[in-house]
């Protein structure tokens, strides 16, 4: 029974520290979009849409920033 405790806390432990990494690199990467955005919110509202198509995109972390930043540049509002 000792041990069914130990591999049940240890694999929820895991779970929630892999679920937590997962949602702060989420966090991260809203906060750089909206950075670039600045205090505009029509430009806000695109970079956040540029953040779900590089998603799609399955653009790499190395790369987003980058990519981001080019779809600033090509903002029209």
């Amino acid at each position: 029974m000792d041990y069914f405790i130990v591999v049940v806390t240890t694999v929820a432990g895991l779970y929630f520290h892999g679920w937590l990494y997962l949602r702060m690199r989420r966090w991260m990467d809203r906060d750089l979009a909206l950075s670039l955005a600045g205090a505009d919110p029509g430009k806000q509202a695109y970079m956040l849409q540029r953040l779900e198509q590089a998603r799609v995109e399955k653009v790499g972390r190395k790369q987003l920033a980058a990519w981001l930043q080019r779809e600033s540049a090509g903002y029209t509002g």
